[in-house]
């Protein structure tokens, strides 16, 4: 299954032009969206994805998903770019607080995700 809004937002990503929405109200959100989820404004403008977030949450993934089975454990993470948290796969050995860049990578399925370093 694809979804257009999704692939889109990976693939600008991948190639170093992440973007978010913003609102007027200056509400961040992520792709696939029509209407800004926190005020339900339509005007959603993209806006440049910051280069680098922040670390808020990270947690070690014992038991994975078939898709990730060979590669268990691993770190699962949260990080936050300007107004937008950004959920993924953390490489390394940052720790919450930690400055993160954010990339696209596959897993053994060919399923793209994001990575955090």
């Amino acid at each position: 299954m694809t979804d257009a809004g999704h692939d889109d937002f990976l693939d600008a990503v991948a190639e170093g032009e992440g973007f978010y929405l913003r609102c007027p109200r200056d509400h961040g959100s992520l792709p696939p969206q029509h209407v800004c989820p926190t005020c339900g404004s339509a005007e959603l403008v993209r806006d440049a994805l910051p280069g680098e977030g922040t670390l808020v949450a990270v947690t070690r993934i014992h038991v994975g998903t078939p898709a990730f089975e060979d590669e268990t454990p691993y770190r699962l993470a949260i990080a936050r770019f300007g107004p937008v948290r950004l959920t993924g796969r953390l490489r390394g050995n940052a720790e919450r607080g930690d400055a993160v860049t954010v990339d696209v990578a596959e897993n053994a399925a060919g399923e793209r995700h994001l990575v955090f370093e």
